[in-house]
Formats: structure tokens, sequence, C-alpha cells
């Protein structure tokens, strides 16, 4: 009887997406845009990509072009592989392509309430959220936090030091270290810090579910009414996990906050500068605005948490160094090119039926900019598997403006508000490194170099995969620098 009930659940919500689809083609008599051919009513649900679905979509566009699209259970998905589409669509249109897909799943892990990344622009509790980041991320604003960064790098040198073959946890632990510093004033501790693994665990589990195709859920809404114990039903265990941790990521440390400011320990930071402005008198009311700003700083807590030489010196790098040393600038942005960190970004929405170069976009399509595809764009970037810093830089050795590299924070108004603070941060990080440190290959038994290899994994956010290294001091100075306790600056 369940069996039958199901097929004739599944039958008939077939037939409606299906006449929706029909329906919404002959709107406007225009086609999608180009794609892999869908089949009947499912659409191209066994053509979306699995793994390292940016790759595919920039083989596609070798064959159907810089707008591609395809079609998952009558739902439109389309892919913007050229800087020139998406900005078209999300800048010169962003007044329609603001908006976030309504994905089922983080309704019903309730990160749809508290996640700005998930909030609808230009409505007013996007608003008031993205003022309360903006205000402590903007370049003028960023200048505060440099003594914080640079003392953080000096502990990461400091790390480096004493267990060179743990480098990569020391990355984490240096992010982790700056963005809760920035946020709530916290330091974090050295092993196994209850806020940072919240961070990272909350974006494992996110990253699982926001990809076209990772969870059906997201495709097929209706099933989130199903109960919990029929196959494939897993999603809701997973939304309960994502809520609890959610709960954790935006009400813990924001009570750590309060309770320094009540016993007279607290520290700069973003949290602490928006409490102290907190106007009781606000319209949208005092309790209104303490949420507020307790899930504004959850957001860029669990967005941060995963996401950032010269000859002999007398003293490590500073942000006063930064013109003195366009090469460690031009390697920065290379970077930021070569491996892009969030290769698909975040999915946009549209608001309104719209046409783009002859092909229908209908309200509600998903819009995907594959900065992948943007970045390694031969005709803006020749050899672009090749890492090449100099690229970054003019003919008499200076850096070089690149708004293409912006591909890398996003477009529109959902364009990253802590790109300021990502590009400071991976400025000193490299500076100080290649100042102290010299890093090259190990090798094997037989004394031959040990090749790295330039494979990464991940989904939303990408990592490379474990390789090792050889991470030494590069003089007796150097030395000397990573040991001292104070910075001289």
């Amino acid at each position: 009887m369940l069996s039958t009930t199901v097929y004739l659940v599944a039958l008939v919500t077939s037939i409606f997406l299906l006449a929706t689809f029909t329906q919404r083609r002959k709107r406007r008599g225009l086609p999608y845009p180009p794609g892999p051919c869908p089949l009947p009513i499912v659409g191209n649900v066994f053509d979306v990509p699995r793994e390292s679905s940016w790759l595919a979509y920039t083989e596609w566009a070798k064959t159907y072009g810089d707008v591609i699209s395809l079609r998952v259970f009558g739902q439109v998905i389309v892919v913007l592989n050229s800087t020139k589409s998406a900005r078209d669509l999300l800048e010169k249109r962003a007044a329609i392509y603001s908006a976030r897909p309504d994905l089922p799943f983080f309704d019903l892990a309730n990160w749809n309430q508290w996640y700005i990344v998930f909030l609808s622009a230009d409505t007013s509790s996007w608003r008031l959220r993205r003022r309360m980041l903006d205000r402590g991320l903007r370049p003028s604003a960023a200048a505060q936090y440099w003594p914080m960064q640079k003392a953080k790098v000096h502990d990461f040198l400091k790390n480096l030091r004493s267990s060179p073959e743990d480098f990569r946890h020391h990355v984490e632990h240096l992010q982790g270290a700056i963005i809760m510093s920035l946020v709530y004033g916290y330091d974090v501790k050295d092993r196994d810090d209850p806020y940072v693994k919240d961070a990272l665990d909350a974006n494992t589990l996110g990253q699982a579910a926001i990809l076209p195709g990772a969870t059906i859920v997201n495709s097929l809404p209706f099933l989130r009414h199903f109960p919990e114990w029929l196959p494939g039903m897993g999603f809701h265990a997973l939304a309960r996990e994502c809520e609890r941790l959610g709960h954790k990521i935006v009400h813990r440390p924001f009570e750590f906050v309060k309770d320094s400011i009540r016993n007279g320990t607290v520290r700069l930071s973003i949290t602490q500068a928006n409490l102290q402005d907190l106007d009781e008198t606000d319209t949208v009311g005092f309790q209104g605005t303490e949420r507020a700003i307790a899930e504004a700083s959850g957001s860029l807590y669990v967005a941060g948490a995963d996401t950032t030489v010269s000859a002999i010196r007398k003293r490590l790098p500073s942000d006063e160094d930064r013109s003195r040393l366009p090469y460690v600038e031009a390697l920065c942005k290379e970077v930021l090119r070569w491996r892009t960190v969030v290769p698909l970004g975040i999915p946009h929405v549209n608001t309104e039926d719209d046409v783009y170069k002859g092909y229908f976009i209908p309200k509600g399509s998903i819009i995907i900019a594959n900065a992948w595809a943007i970045l390694s764009d031969p005709r803006i970037y020749p050899d672009p598997d090749e890492f090449k810093p100099e690229r970054f830089l003019t003919v008499d050795g200076q850096p070089r403006d690149d708004p293409t590299l912006m591909a890398a924070f996003g477009f529109g108004k959902r364009i990253c508000p802590g790109r300021h603070l990502a590009e400071n941060t991976l400025f000193i990080v490299a500076a100080s490194l290649l100042a102290t440190y010299s890093v090259g290959k190990v090798q094997d038994e037989h004394g031959n170099d040990i090749s790295v290899g330039c494979g990464y994994t991940g989904g939303i956010i990408t990592y490379p995969e474990d390789f090792k290294c050889s991470i030494v001091p590069r003089s007796e100075m150097a030395e000397g620098l990573i040991a001292a306790e104070l910075w001289d600056s």
C-alpha cells in the first residue's frame, strides 16, 4: 500500500513538473540557454556533475558557449562561464539577480533565518546585517585590525618552527585565530578549539547540501513532508545536526562577548563595536538589533573559518611594506586566481523572467557564476594552468590592476564583504613566510625530490590535497625574528 502511495505521489508530481516546464518554455517562445539534452520529466538530473562540477561546466562551455543551462525536475540552472555574462546579469541587472535559491534543506535546518548568505537581498534584515559586517570589514576600518593579524601570523611562524611537518594544521589554526579575534576578540586554543570545530563542522555539512543535485530534497521539495524512516530521507537527520550547529554558532561566541563586556575584559572586535553602538531606540527594537548583531557575527564566523619579501631584513614585513613588495602582491593575486577557493561561488536566483542573448531565463532560475572558468579563461590569462605571478605585474615591475580577479569574491550586491580582510591576511602571511622560511620539496630515501601535485578536493570550498614539503628558517637572523616576542613595526 505504501509503495503504491509513493508511486502515485511521484507520478502526480512529475506530471505537474512537466506541465510547468512546458508552460515556462512557451511563455516567450524563446529557448533556454544551450546545454546537454534533457530527458523527459527528470531533465538533466543524470548530467549534473557530482564532483568538480566547475571543471565539467568549463568543458561544456567549449561546446555550448559561455552561458549554458540544465533542467532538473523542472528547475532551470544557468551557469555563467565568462566575466562578461556574469557582470551583465549579476551586476548590471542586480535588481533581479541578487536573490538566493530557496533551498528546502536549509529551511529545515533554519539557516534561512540567520545566515546572511541565504537571506534575500534588499530586505531590511539583509541590509541591517550587511551594514554591520561592512562596518568592520571596509578598508578604512580594516586597518585597526592589522596589529592583531600580524600577531597571529607571528604565532603561526613560531608554530611552523616547532613542527613544520604539521603545517596544514597551523594554517587552519591561523585562519581560525584571525577570524575569531576579528569577530569576537577571542583567542583560540592551540588544539581542538570548540568554536573553530563548530564552524568547520558546519561548513562540512553545509557544503554537502548546497550544490545542485547534492541533496534530493532541494530538487524535490515535497519530500520534506515524507517520514524520516523512508529510504532516502536521511536529509532530515543532517538538517537537525545543521540546526544544532547553527544555534551554537550564533549564540555561544556572542554570549562570550557579552560576558566579556560585563566583566571588563572585552577586546576590540566587530561584535564588540556593534554592541557598543547598540541603540535601544533603534527602529528594529533593542532585542531585534541585538539578534541581528549575533546573526551577522555568526555568518562571518562560519564563512571565515574555512576560507585566506625582500632580501635580509631587520624586522618582519608589515602593512607599510605592501607598496614596496610588488612581487609578493602579484603572488597573492595569482594564488587567488590559480586555484580559486570557491570555484562556483554561492548561487543566485532571478526574481523576474528575463531574456539574455536571445535566451529565456525564467523567474526562479538558479544562476551560478563559474569563477573557475572566468579565472582560467586563456583569452584573459594565457597558459591559465601555469602559476605565473608576473602576469599581475606591469612591464616596469609594478602591481597591475585586474578587475576580473574580483570573480574570486563574487559579483554584484552579494560580493564577499570580507574580501579586503582576506587580501590583507594573504599578503601578510605570504610576506612573513617568505621573509623567514625557505619552502621546498622533500626527498625520498634515495635522495630524489618528491613531486607536489596540484590536486584539490571539496565542494563549494576547495582544499589542496595532502602533500609534503620542507620548511626551514632562511638564516640565523630569520630564526631570531621568528623567536622574537614582539613585532618591531
